[in-house]
């Protein structure tokens, strides 16, 4: 089984800044996972193009099953509210996404709120800026697997120091009400040792995944619960391959259970 997480920009190329279907579902082909988490995933927004990015890293993995939750409607750094509905659904979207090539027997959305104040963060485009901190979403599913039940779900955490490691408690919480065993795939925006500290999760990849240019920090993880996870089995290969999109590179982790 192949596991991956990647934080998509949405789908931004860093060499021109424009967003196409063809440079995501390559990206995404290459990793060739078999349940993948992405993060900063648009949905019918103007500056993707309108694109439904869940649907073209879906159709890049050759994926039965995919769903896409909602952070906020309108845009990032721009104009946009908080999602409340799926009423929200006909303006622009941008959230998370999973993406399973097994069948889902249950799907759980949990809502993390964002942080409650404005907090500096680097844009590429206008320098250092105060932004206010979106609110944050765990999606989870329990997946049919040959081997049996398996929960995986993907968030994106606030960058707000502190405030991440609180929703990671709330996370974590929210995920032991599913069944074992259980694998948190995301952008966490802090590195490993706090993530383990207060969680008390096994990390299965320790890799630099940001900035993707340079790599240097790994804000990207793939987390096992120690309750039941022996049935994962074991960790052969960690990759975190270039993808020709986003300032994120992505991280993957291919489990043997024979």
């Amino acid at each position: 089984m192949r596991l991956a997480t990647f934080n998509l920009l949405h789908g931004r190329s860093l060499s021109d800044g424009t967003v196409h279907a063809e440079r995501v579902a390559a990206a995404v082909a290459q990793l060739d996972a078999d349940v993948l988490g992405l993060q900063e995933v648009d949905k019918a927004q103007p500056r993707s193009g309108l694109l439904d990015l869940t649907a073209v890293a879906a159709e890049a993995m050759g994926a039965t099953v995919h769903r896409f939750a909602a952070a906020v409607v309108g845009t990032p750094g721009e104009t946009w509210q908080p999602w409340r509905s799926d009423d929200d659904n006909i303006h622009p979207l941008y959230g998370i996404a999973l993406v399973s090539r097994y069948p889902v027997t249950r799907w759980q959305i949990t809502a993390l709120p964002g942080a409650p104040i404005r907090s500096p963060l680097y844009d590429p485009d206008n320098g250092l800026r105060l932004l206010k901190d979106e609110p944050r979403v765990l999606l989870a599913a329990v997946l049919d697997t040959p081997h049996g039940p398996l929960t995986v779900a993907t968030t994106h955490l606030s960058f707000v120091p502190g405030w991440n490691l609180r929703q990671l408690r709330h996370a974590v919480r929210a995920l032991r009400t599913l069944p074992g065993p259980r694998v948190l795939l995301g952008d966490l925006n802090m590195p490993v040792r706090p993530v383990r500290a207060v969680t008390g999760w096994r990390p299965l990849a320790r890799a630099a995944t940001f900035p993707s240019f340079s790599p240097r920090a790994q804000l990207d993880h793939i987390l096992a619960d120690p309750r039941g996870g022996d049935g994962l089995g074991r960790v052969v290969q960690v990759a975190t391959p270039r993808a020709g999109i986003s300032d994120h590179l992505p991280l993957v982790v291919h489990l043997d259970r024979a």
